[in-house]
């Protein structure tokens, strides 16, 4: 299918369409490697854990947390700058900044002399993470057509979750003899205590270079354009993605949904708007309930988790990458069903079959279960949350939010989407000292049943639908 084109006719397109399946996947492919960069410098920091504890000497849970989780206030702040500068500027250059910074807080980290400058380039690097969480799904979703967008935006995840696998790959290679020092004071002394988690933090600036590099190379989103007013370099795009009669129908149904909206440069203020503020809500409620759902903290904290569980270091290195590698696995499914299954039914499948697993894992923990018990419910849980989730969290964020504020609207809901990571990143050693591994879960388990009762009530079905039609759909005009 990659280097084909397709004849097709897709609901909400006024003509039929030849469809340049080979530029559409290369564009969208070259936007995702944004989730890449994104995923491996998320992770990497749940491997490089025990040994940068060891030489910054941490051993307070408010400084481990503190330490595991200040990237997200630079998510934060990222997300902030990519809702506003990607609505004046375009998204291209935005998907440009996030790779220079990808790359450049990737060398500073790893080679960061003291804890406090190890703190200020993880939030640098985290930015960088901010603005491609918001700008690539987005990106994706106005480059698709209507049937392949659920696809080519849960491309974007999958790429996170290859680039999360990456990340444990490295740092379990790195690791080496390292996970058998008995001691913090053997760790620290050992070569990877001392110089190897820096190599595990550096290694993302060469995806960094090949992104950067690449970005130059992509068209602005058309979308974008025929909102910026350069109608006819947004029909050039159109036209390379479906033909000339298709770039006419759709700068057309771009234009007139903007035409349906008030003139003069959107701002926060048409947020507040009842039919889009509702929008918003959703939008917030989804961001909040992927973090809540609490499968991010095995990512982060797996060392915790699964020492908890009775494995040693080495055990717990190798554990990590078999949870990367449910997660890609799982990631695919997703991709091979979001646009047949519908994002809906699988919003409810995930959010429903987490609540019971973290349950059932509350009490693994709270009778005392070790072993390989604990090892298979994480793995279930992180294999329901990469094919529900993850992934459809974002192809609904790309989708949900009408044209002319989509950039704020994203804006605002991946910021509630890091402030909610910050919260449970932060909490999770807090939590787990005063509720106990038990507790922690069945918190998490109690956001998901919540998390699904939202969803049956307030979330539409949006597969195969344009995204005017979507706007027309949820009344935000």
């Amino acid at each position: 299918m990659l280097g084909s084109s397709a004849d097709t006719t897709q609901e909400g397109d006024k003509t039929p369409a030849k469809l340049n399946l080979a530029y559409i996947w290369m564009i969208s492919a070259v936007a995702a490697l944004g989730g890449l960069l994104f995923g491996y410098d998320w992770v990497v920091v749940g491997g490089a854990k025990p040994f940068y504890e060891a030489y910054f000497h941490l051993t307070s849970e408010a400084m481990i947390g503190w330490a595991n989780s200040c990237a997200l206030l630079g998510c934060l702040v990222g997300s902030i700058v990519a809702g506003l500068l990607s609505d004046r500027f375009g998204r291209k250059p935005l998907l440009i900044l996030s790779a220079f910074l990808f790359g450049s807080s990737s060398i500073l980290t790893g080679w960061a002399t003291s804890f406090d400058l190890f703190i200020v380039w993880r939030i640098l690097g985290g930015v960088a993470i901010g603005m491609a969480s918001n700008v690539s799904p987005t990106y994706i979703a106005e480059v698709a057509p209507p049937a392949w967008r659920g696809r080519l935006v849960t491309l974007n995840q999958l790429t996170l979750v290859v680039g999360i696998l990456g990340a444990q790959i490295v740092n379990l290679l790195i690791a080496g003899s390292g996970t058998q020092a008995e001691t913090i004071e053997a760790l620290r002394a050992s070569w990877v205590g001392q110089l190897g988690w820096r190599w595990m933090f550096t290694a993302v600036a060469v995806p960094s270079v090949v992104f950067l590099l690449l970005a130059f190379f992509v068209p602005e989103s058309p979308r974008w354009l025929v909102k910026a007013g350069k109608a006819a370099q947004a029909k050039a795009v159109f036209a390379r993605i479906g033909g000339d009669a298709y770039a006419e129908a759709q700068a057309q149904d771009v234009a007139q949904s903007l035409r349906r909206e008030a003139s003069g440069q959107a701002d926060w203020r048409e947020l507040f708007k009842p039919a889009v503020f509702a929008v918003l809500l959703m939008g917030i409620g989804l961001a909040v309930l992927q973090q809540w759902s609490g499968t991010n903290v095995i990512f982060n904290y797996a060392e915790e988790i699964y020492r908890g569980a009775g494995y040693d270091l080495s055990g717990i290195m190798f554990n990590i990458v078999i949870t990367g590698a449910i997660n890609l696995i799982f990631t695919l499914v997703a991709t091979a069903f979001v646009d047949r299954a519908g994002r809906r039914a699988l919003m409810l499948w995930g959010a429903g079959g987490m609540a019971i697993i973290h349950a059932l894992l509350g009490g693994a923990f709270f009778m005392g279960l070790t072993g390989p018990l604990v090892l298979g419910l994480t793995l279930a849980v992180i294999a329901l949350y990469a094919m529900s989730l993850a992934p459809i969290t974002w192809v609904l964020l790309s989708e949900i939010f009408p044209t002319r504020v989509r950039g704020l609207a994203m804006s605002v809901s991946v910021s509630a989407l890091w402030i909610a990571c910050f919260g449970v990143t932060f909490t999770f050693p807090l939590m787990n000292k005063a509720l106990g591994a038990a507790g922690t879960f069945w918190v998490y388990g109690l956001f998901c049943m919540i998390g699904f009762a939202l969803i049956a009530r307030f979330v539409p079905e949006t597969k195969g639908k344009s995204l005017e039609e979507i706007e027309t759909q949820l009344g935000a005009q």
